[in-house]
């Protein structure tokens, strides 16, 4: 029986992934380094360091993680001023879990400075979710499930007892790994990249009831 829901964060509850992506293209644009749009495809959903450092790794860029990475939040800070808002459905579908008395968390690979710029973002009253679980606090990354396993060992949960909302092709992984059941969305890849979701739709706004009653 589900008791749970864990969010990710990025293309399920808003779009910054093309907030992110600028960002990155003028960090590295600083560095000398012309990168484009679908160098980063392959590491969304992995964390910055895994989205930042796997570009910088393809074109052989020297990449100093902790001051590249800080300089790459500051540019997404800048550029997202009240520019972030919530994806269609967001709101309504957190509605429907807090019906049905499920317990909520946010579990994303980005660290804790984004997770914060977005959730506030959200325009959510304090307390909507349980907790959060962001990047910096789990050693594997997705597509490996430790952030899931995390996010369910705090909730007091079995992960079988959870449903993880997701986009991304790692993310499905990750939570499928963990053995929670998954529901994907289109806001960032197709559906046959998905098709290891037990649902699949375009965003909450038409998400199936069935993801929620099992």
């Amino acid at each position: 029986m589900i008791k749970g829901v864990l969010f990710d964060m990025d293309g399920v509850l808003l779009d910054s992934e093309e907030f992110m992506c600028v960002s990155a293209i003028r960090m590295f644009a600083e560095k000398g380094l012309t990168v484009n749009k679908e160098d980063f495809e392959p590491f969304v959903g992995m964390g910055e360091n895994r989205y930042l450092g796997g570009v910088a790794e393809k074109y052989g860029c020297r990449f100093n993680l902790e001051t590249d990475k800080a300089r790459a939040y500051a540019i997404y800070a800048e550029i997202t001023a009240g520019k972030l808002v919530p994806l269609p459905g967001v709101h309504s579908f957190i509605g429907r879990c807090q019906a049905r008395r499920l317990q909520l968390a946010v579990a994303t690979s980005a660290d804790r400075i984004k997770m914060e710029i977005n959730l506030r973002a959200l325009g959510l009253p304090a307390g909507t979710f349980s907790l959060t679980v962001n990047g910096l606090e789990v050693v594997r990354k997705k597509p490996y499930p430790d952030i899931y396993l995390e996010a369910t060992r705090r909730l007091g949960l079995k992960p079988n007892e959870c449903l993880v909302v997701e986009d991304s092709v790692s993310g499905i992984e990750a939570g499928k790994a963990a053995g929670c059941r998954c529901l994907a969305l289109l806001t960032s890849f197709r559906a046959e990249k998905l098709h290891r979701a037990d649902w699949i739709c375009n965003t909450l706004a038409d998400a199936p009831e069935e993801a929620l009653l099992w």
